[in-house]
């Protein structure tokens, strides 16, 4: 029996890599820059080689095998290890340098960003991070921006998103407001009180409806665009909003209102260009920020 062959084309492995977790090989192309039938063919390339069928065709799209399945496994380590000796051999040649815009926004630029900008100037000294506060997914498409925290999946082809965790929300309120107007014990007791908006108050109703909230817009008389100014407006005590806990918690003088129910669940996506993959600055940021943000992600 032959020995199984060591020597494999690294193109080859990114091309299987990129299919699997795309789905299909017009959308890896697209991915790595390639035109469909040279990724087509570096993918055949390594079945041959390895002599495995490593994809099914299930209608338009393309499942792996349990031999697959077994393989993007260690192919996944294997681009691990490869961005790591990227990322390190850039560091030693100081080419991790220049701007970097993130865009997030206005709550999540000034409660949660600031502990990962510490930890990205402690990694990586050199870089220029400038933050745009905004909610806009725009920014990345007019380039305003390289990367964007976001709670909505993208939908545009040249973005890619990993959803890197799932935040839990409650809702809050001023201390102060609550020994004026009284705490509530049920979503019914909410018809008595104020809500802040955080948009417009059509869509606030929009969302706290489904919830059971017994609210109009009437019940919405203040509020912002701007998440920073809606939650201060919270603070000093002129009405309930709901907010991440992680905001929350650290806001001195507000309480959580309701705390018997169960936490809204607030996806966390970060998005970027697809040029992540040749741009270690971008790369760098990107995984300090989905390591903060949470490590269990899938990227998309």
């Amino acid at each position: 029996m032959a020995n199984p062959k060591t020597d494999f084309d690294w193109n080859h492995m990114r091309a299987f890599l990129a299919t699997a977790e795309e789905g299909s090989l017009s959308a890896a192309a697209r991915r790595l820059g390639l035109t469909q039938p040279t990724l087509g063919r570096q993918v055949s390339a390594l079945e041959e080689e390895l002599n495995l069928m490593l994809f099914e065709r299930v209608g338009r799209n393309l499942q792996l095998t349990t031999a697959g399945a077994e393989l993007l496994h260690h192919v996944q380590a294997m681009q691990r290890a490869a961005d790591q000796v990227s990322l390190v051999a850039t560091g030693q040649s100081q080419t991790i340098e220049g701007l970097v815009r993130i865009t997030a926004s206005e709550v999540f630029s000034a409660y949660l960003l600031p502990p990962i900008l510490e930890d990205l100037r402690t990694r990586a000294p050199q870089l220029e991070i400038e933050i745009v506060a905004s909610n806009d997914l725009r920014d990345l498409m007019r380039r305003e921006a390289d990367i964007a925290i976001r709670h909505v999946r993208p939908d545009q082809p040249d973005l890619i998103a990993r959803l890197v965790n799932e935040a839990d929300a409650h809702f809050y309120a001023a201390t102060r407001y609550l020994d004026r107007k009284g705490r509530p014990n049920s979503v019914e007791d909410l018809a008595d009180h104020e809500f802040l908006n955080f948009g417009t108050p059509e869509r606030m109703v929009g969302f706290y409806k489904p919830l059971g909230f017994p609210v109009t817009e009437k019940h919405f008389r203040m509020g912002s665009e701007n998440g920073v100014v809606a939650w201060e407006l919270l603070r000093q005590g002129f009405g309930i909003a709901a907010m991440m806990a992680e905001v929350g918690r650290v806001t001195p003088g507000v309480e959580q209102v309701l705390p018997q129910m169960d936490p809204i669940k607030v996806p966390i996506w970060l998005t970027t260009h697809r040029e992540l993959h040749t741009s270690p600055k971008i790369r760098l940021v990107f995984d300090v920020l989905a390591e903060h943000l949470g490590k269990k992600g899938k990227a998309h």
